[in-house]
């Protein structure tokens, strides 16, 4: 896995060699085995390389293609390159290197922007065209791989990640405020902005080119829903885990030391069984513990270990939080507070000390509905179309406000629930789907945030994917949003992040596009089967995996956040919200906070979410904006 970076310089030339150097340095946790330049009249690319395949200096980066006329910088890994070369190959192309870098500079010569459509696997490409003085900038299809850009009349700059565009003078930190409200109510911001003015990101599946004539941006692939197999249970459980299996052994290529993560839940277990399968050597797996039996998944891992005889190593989360929370934040250039990426960064650097790649079971929830959200959000549904609208619309809602303020958290989830289903369906799983109510942002937010936000809502980011999906049913519907935006914008950018903070790889074969495109046409009734969360996964998998695993409580990848803000963290909340000159301070009213502080303390109500949300925020001011 690597870092990338560069700028045009069409317009303004005051980008130089130094100037790229600065940008790899920031992201030089991407790659630190070698790093690369290139400058003439009309670009200037970086790259900072994490050896994975051809590990010889042949390897490194820019790199050209035969002609010289393209230059390339590249994150991620092409899992079918071999195939792709010996294509290549018959149509006499001649490679230098080992490289899936170098398929993609031949593919491109051969087939230009079309070439996507061939490639399996996750990538931020930077390809630069002398004779068309022309950048072509793509993203994988699900967005595993960052590419985030800033432009202005006479620049235009893009980076893995924002600090790196940041390091260029004079681009301006000004913050979006929707942004600020997205990230309050779904724990990150969401594609395409950024919670920077004029800094995006390019939106997964999709590709930009970009020359003195202005910027095109195009989208190359998407996921439907429309078509539905009918093909039984059992054809489809088979088929789902061969074309899992695939992808499982396409990810075990590597010229470095491979493993896994393995929390022993469904996914991970699944895919450590498959390798464990494909391998002659033991898996080397690593799994993350903590002291409260409530997060604590450590028994589960070493049951499915044990089964597979892997080579497995433990670590368990103490309280040593403080030590790294600020360290371990400050790898996120926007706010970010999703509490799992405490165990995430600790199992990076685990498994950073074993291996150099990791394949992980990312991917599993959001394709076959394995949230309890999915369960709650049926429900809400099946009400929905049983209740009389007259009865939703009008009777529901004055409950709302009294039931939402009461200290009984029973109480609180009738709350949600009576608002849910006074909603429209993708109304309904919008306020399922988030961290912050509104009656929340607005006891919290100042008048003066209030007003430069004033007739947006965050539900927009949600809702749009919703209608716009290609399904005839409602869960296939949210499954749809989930990818587009939750996978993306959360999941998939803590996992980047933490493991690129620890040089380590990160493959996801549930996520290769094909499993996805797989999921997608399997019937919803096989996902979410009454009660029974990823139903066909587990089906799939019951020929690998015993019931205790695939049929245990789902606990997920969390921490005991809300012990953590009374205790360990308490010092620090304390001190990083109620500073005089904080960040927060622009945006919030400080008595607001410190009554939600003072109700979480003496467990009136538990408000760990909006406290968190609060500390990643003044955490990330510090560092980026202050």
């Amino acid at each position: 896995m690597c870092g990338i970076a560069g700028f045009t310089r069409f317009f303004d030339a005051t980008g130089d060699i130094s100037s790229l150097l600065k940008m790899g340095d920031k992201i030089a946790h991407r790659g630190p085995d070698a790093h690369g330049e290139y400058l003439d009249d009309g670009i200037g690319l970086c790259h900072r390389r994490l050896s994975i395949i051809d590990l010889s200096t042949a390897g490194n980066q820019p790199m050209f293609s035969q002609d010289g006329n393209l230059v390339i910088v590249f994150n991620g890994e092409i899992y079918n390159y071999l195939e792709l070369r010996k294509d290549l190959e018959k149509k006499g192309y001649q490679f230098k290197t080992k490289t899936d870098t170098e398929v993609i500079l031949a593919l491109y010569q051969f087939e230009g922007p079309s070439c996507l459509d061939k490639l399996f696997g996750m990538f931020a490409i930077a390809l630069w065209d002398k004779c068309k003085q022309e950048l072509f900038l793509a993203r994988d299809r699900l967005g595993k791989k960052p590419l985030y850009y800033y432009q202005d009349q006479k620049r235009f700059i893009f980076g893995s990640e924002i600090k790196a565009i940041l390091e260029i003078e004079s681009v301006p930190k000004d913050i979006r405020p929707d942004a600020i409200y997205d990230f309050f109510v779904y724990q990150y911001v969401p594609e395409s902005k950024s919670i920077f003015k004029n800094i995006e990101k390019l939106k997964p599946g999709h590709y930009l080119t970009i020359n003195k004539n202005g910027i095109d941006i195009k989208q190359y692939w998407d996921v439907s829903f429309k078509e539905q197999s009918t093909s039984n249970e059992k054809e489809i459980a088979d088929g789902l885990l061969d074309v899992i299996d695939v992808c499982t052994k396409q990810r075990m290529i590597s010229d470095v030391p491979l493993g896994a993560f393995l929390s022993g839940g469904v996914d991970s277990s699944g895919i450590v069984a498959l390798m464990a399968n494909n391998s002659e050597k033991p898996v080397v797996t690593c799994s993350i513990g903590f002291d409260s039996k409530k997060y604590d998944e450590v028994q589960y891992a070493q049951q499915v270990a044990d089964q597979y005889q892997t080579t497995h190593h433990e670590l368990t989360v103490k309280e040593n939080i403080l030590d790294h929370l600020e360290h371990i934040v400050g790898f996120f250039d926007e706010p970010f507070a999703d509490q799992s990426l405490v165990p995430t960064y600790f199992v990076s650097q685990l498994a950073k000390t074993k291996v150099t790649v990791a394949l992980a079971g990312d991917g599993g929830d959001e394709n076959f509905a394995g949230y309890s959200k999915y369960s709650v959000d049926k429900i809400e549904n099946d009400l929905r179309t049983k209740v009389p609208d007259v009865i939703r619309n009008n009777l529901f809602p004055p409950f709302v406000k009294p039931l939402q303020h009461s200290s009984v958290r029973t109480f609180n989830r009738a709350a949600t629930l009576l608002n849910a289903m006074s909603k429209s369906p993708a109304e309904g799983f919008y306020l399922t789907n988030t961290f912050m109510t509104d009656s929340m942002w607005n006891r919290l937010a100042n008048d003066n945030l209030k007003r430069e936000v004033d007739g947006y809502h965050p539900s927009t980011q949600s809702m749009q994917f919703y209608n716009d999906a290609d399904a005839d049913d409602h869960l296939s519907r949210v499954l749809y949003t989930d990818i587009k935006t939750y996978l993306v914008g959360d999941i998939l950018v803590k996992v980047d992040r933490m493991s690129m903070a620890n040089s380590l790889e990160v493959r996801a074969p549930i996520l290769d596009h094909r499993v996805v495109e797989y999921a997608a046409s399997i019937p919803s009734s096989l996902k979410l089967n009454q009660k029974e969360k990823k139903y066909i996964l587990k089906k799939t998998f019951s020929q690998l995996l015993p019931p205790d695993i695939l049929y245990r409580k789902k606990m997920g990848f969390s921490v005991p956040l809300a012990h953590w803000l009374r205790h360990e963290l308490k010092s620090t909340v304390e001190e990083k919200l109620f500073q005089v000159e904080n960040g927060l301070s622009n945006y919030f009213k400080p008595e607001e906070i410190k009554k939600i502080w003072l109700e979480h303390q003496q467990e009136i109500k538990d408000h760990s979410s909006a406290i968190w949300s609060l500390l990643m925020f003044e955490f990330w001011w510090q560092k980026y904006a202050s």
